[in-house]
């Protein structure tokens, strides 16, 4: 893989080290400041390979959370795999390695400035600025859906509370139950999750309720590694997940959280014992605020170096991207967060960037030690983030067992080291 780079190419899925340390990138940035804002994927990452890099750069990661529990993962918490705390990361990883942590909002963006304005009053400036804030739910999307009536239909697509609520449901439905997933319409983040958790959650059923099922009500006519899944559902569960696309009315416009009443475009209604209902999603308000999203609600990013469209010294990277066709996942975001460093960096020094290349790959586990997987290379091409052609990978629909619990042991490795990336621990 490292051979790419004296061809001045970075491949965002390794480490940054070989290519900065050799271009003396960690000179000249004394005195200056760099604000993350947002812990997760993206911006964990981003903190730790700024100070990494650039030992003598100030580098602030605004984070009002002492831990963060990871997306990735969750779908196991909630089927009762492992416990809440094995996706649980904290920063003193980030902290000793010198990144200030400030546990407070940030509440606006004065880009004329270069301040970021905190919850407290305080204005912090900035050198270059990176968003990595994620997802909001989008409220509005769906009539009857909001806050109030997320704690009654968890989402749980934003993990640690919203999981341990989703959990008891399950605990707690009756024998004989259904449960209800309603699936968005594209972009949202990690593509294949609701489908990772239906069979997730098929498997807890078949266990501790065999006469429940699920229902999926989803927004599209196809999703990502749909024949997998669907293959795999078959043989595992035969007819305990049910799935319903756009075209059979899996759309949902409307709700009744305290019945639990789901309502589809053609005027059906679905009830469940518990439903999980998953909204369609924008980037959070303060990337809104600050002018830095579209008409579709992400924020528009250079595909060579992520910096927002709207203003150079400010760099965004995740969810809260338009990086299409890169999905909003966990490995993108860790990718894409060292293609804005290293851009950043070679910003601030006034040196060339790399070109950089992606990689994402995706692991979803339909149960214990049975899983599959789909990987993509990604390159720019006038000015465009692409796929690479022939790069697209998925699991063979006819892989045996034993490739289908390699796969499963291969995504428990990704994610320990992933993780172990991003947050330093």
């Amino acid at each position: 893989m490292m051979q790419s780079i004296s061809r001045r190419k970075l491949l965002a899925g390794i480490g940054l080290a070989p290519w900065l340390m050799s271009s003396g990138i960690r000179a000249g940035v004394s005195r200056l400041r760099v604000v993350v804002i947002g812990g997760g994927f993206a911006g964990a990452t981003a903190a730790r390979y700024l100070k990494q890099q650039a030992p003598e750069l100030d580098v602030v990661l605004i984070e009002p959370k002492s831990e963060f529990y990871t997306c990735p993962f969750s779908n196991h918490v909630l089927a009762g795999l492992q416990p809440l705390s094995s996706i649980c990361h904290r920063y003193e990883g980030l902290i000793k390695q010198g990144v200030r942590h400030i546990r407070q909002s940030a509440q606006f963006i004065d880009r004329e400035k270069q301040r970021v304005w905190l919850e407290d009053g305080q204005r912090l400036h900035y050198d270059r600025l990176l968003l990595a804030t994620g997802i909001s739910m989008n409220w509005q999307a769906i009539e009857g859906y909001d806050q109030d009536a997320a704690q009654v239909l968890p989402h749980a697509w934003q993990a640690g509370a919203q999981t341990v609520l989703l959990r008891k449901q399950l605990q707690q439905m009756d024998a004989g139950g259904v449960v209800v997933i309603s699936v968005p319409d594209n972009p949202y983040r990690c593509p294949p999750g609701p489908y990772e958790r239906a069979s997730l959650i098929a498997h807890y059923l078949t266990q501790h309720k065999p006469r429940s099922k699920v229902l999926i009500l989803d927004s599209k006519d196809t999703f990502s590694k749909q024949a997998l899944f669907q293959q795999g559902w078959k043989e595992l569960y035969g007819e305990r997940i049910e799935w319903l696309g756009r075209a059979d009315g899996g759309q949902t416009w409307r709700v009744d959280a305290l019945k639990r009443e789901l309502y589809t475009e053609f005027g059906q209604k679905h009830k469940g014992s518990v439903v999980n209902l998953i909204p369609p999603q924008t980037a959070a308000p303060i990337a809104q605020q600050a002018g830095l999203t579209d008409s579709t609600g992400w924020i528009p990013v250079r595909a060579a170096s992520f910096q927002t469209q709207a203003d150079p010294a400010i760099y965004a990277a995740g969810d809260c991207t338009i990086a299409s066709p890169m999905p909003k996942s966990a490995y993108s975001a860790n990718a894409q967060a060292k293609v804005a460093v290293a851009a950043m960096l070679a910003d601030l020094t006034g040196r060339g960037a790399p070109e950089p290349e992606w990689r994402n790959t995706c692991y979803s586990a339909l149960r214990p030690n049975y899983a599959v997987s789909i990987a993509a290379n990604y390159t720019v091409h006038q000015e465009r983030l692409i796929e690479i052609p022939g790069s697209l990978a998925l699991s063979p629909a006819d892989g045996s067992q034993q490739l289908r619990e390699q796969e499963f042991a291969l995504s428990q490795a990704w994610y320990s080291s992933i993780c172990a990336d991003s947050w330093g621990v």
